[in-house]
């Protein structure tokens, strides 16, 4: 099996880097035994491998050599190049473990960066190598941990990651170099905003979305530009400013150009429903969520990149119509879409899945199930508590806002209650 094929494609993309070597072996016509030969191992081990999945956690080196012997290219497995040289190559066993990309990207995160920038300015660098590499999948690695770990955690490292970025671009000299590591340092801001939204920090995640817009802007990448763009208008819609978002959408809509990539039209009219969805636009709403599904329909696994963003399909746009229709008051909106939102819902994001089964809980309360809708409700700001995660909380209070106090509260609405009015985060 080729290292291009659609399969290998998305499982690296899903950061599921034992089915990448479970494919390129079986494709290769290895067994596990000899693969497990080859870089050193047991059978058991690379079978091990093979299994650990999406949140498993991975031995750097052991990847590294499997890629290397595979002809793999080491961003398939979550590693920049130099990287994946430096654990292939290391002779003590050096068993480095962080969850998915910080398998390969936080244990080389420093030195090799800063070597690889004294490298770059004196050595031609190849697209897609020199520390712009390395800063990309240590991101990677950041981006994929805010699913577990609370964003007060990752807030402080993530701008140390910021700040180490803009320090090595303001040192290089060559153009093309410091465009790399611009993006790079717009996707750095992106994610500090995102983390400062999780926080209920709304002037902080300004700050840092503006930041990037900035950044993807002096990168010279219309496509990541737009993405930013995109980002701030998706943040002020959820804020309740409609109109800035809109106004934003339609900034992100020109940088894209005349011919983007499907999969950036599919999800830009996602934020556009979202932004008419708070403006009370039920009717502007919906057109923007069917021409997302037009698009997301036309998405394929040989459709443009866009490797900033996470998959986005079917289920995603349904995910959002739930979320319009909790801003709508249309009940009848999230109960359609809540079964093609499975994917969603069922995440490994929890703080995701909390946010969208508050919206469900939303619709829930619409068509008077109180209990259902409380229920869910209490789930989800347990979820948002266990992360500390201010938006969680604060949607939490939203939903509860809007549900009319009748003289008798039901047992659940108490309890609900009872856990939400003692929280102080």
């Amino acid at each position: 099996m080729s290292w291009t094929s659609a399969a290998i494609r998305d499982a690296s993309r899903a950061g599921d880097y034992g089915r990448v070597v479970h494919l390129a072996r079986r494709g290769a016509g290895l067994s596990q035994k000899e693969l497990g030969d080859a870089c050193g191992v047991s059978q058991s081990a690379v079978s091990r491998l093979e299994q650990r999945g999406a949140n498993g956690v991975y031995d750097t080196k052991t990847l590294a050599r499997a890629a290397a012997h595979l002809q793999l290219p080491p961003h398939l497995v979550g590693l920049a190049d130099h990287a994946a040289a430096l654990a292939a190559n290391a002779d003590t066993d050096g068993s480095v473990e962080r969850r998915n990309f910080l398998g390969g990207a936080v244990a080389v995160a420093a030195a090799p960066a800063v070597a690889a920038f004294k490298a770059a300015t004196t050595e031609p660098a190849a697209a897609d190598g020199g520390p712009a590499a390395t800063l990309r999948v240590v991101t990677g690695g950041y981006r994929r941990l805010d699913g577990t770990t609370p964003a007060r955690q990752l807030v402080k490292p993530v701008l140390e990651h910021l700040e180490l970025t803009q320090s090595l671009a303001k040192g290089v000299q060559d153009h093309a170099q410091r465009n790399r590591l611009a993006a790079v340092g717009s996707e750095v801001a992106s994610l500090a905003g995102w983390l400062s939204w999780d926080m209920g920090d709304y002037g902080s995640a300004r700050t840092w979305y503006g930041a990037a817009v900035k950044s993807a802007r002096r990168s010279g990448q219309p496509l990541l530009a737009a993405y930013q763009l995109g980002s701030l208008a998706q943040f002020e819609a959820h804020a309740g400013n409609a109109q800035q978002g809109l106004s934003l959408a339609q900034s992100a809509r020109k940088a894209l150009g005349d011919r983007p990539p499907v999969i950036a039209d599919a999800w830009l009219a996602s934020v556009e429903a979202l932004c008419h969805a708070a403006a009370g636009d039920a009717e502007a709403s919906d057109d923007s969520l069917k021409t997302a599904i037009r698009f997301a329909d036309r998405v394929t696994n040989d459709s443009t990149p866009w490797p900033w963003v996470f998959t986005f399909n079917e289920s995603k746009v349904a995910a959002t119509r739930v979320a319009c229709g909790a801003r709508l008051g249309r009940s009848d909106w999230i109960s359609s879409a809540q079964d093609s939102a499975t994917a969603v819902l069922s995440s490994g994001h929890e703080k995701q899945r909390a946010l969208l089964i508050l919206d469900v809980a939303s619709g829930h309360l619409a068509s008077g199930r109180i209990d259902g809708a409380f229920a869910l409700a209490t789930g989800a700001l347990e979820i948002g508590l266990r992360f500390r995660s201010g938006r969680i909380v604060e949607r939490a209070r939203a939903l509860r806002r809007s549900y009319a106090t009748p003289r008798s509260l039901p047992r659940v609405v108490r309890e609900f209650d009872d856990r939400l009015y003692e929280v102080f985060l």
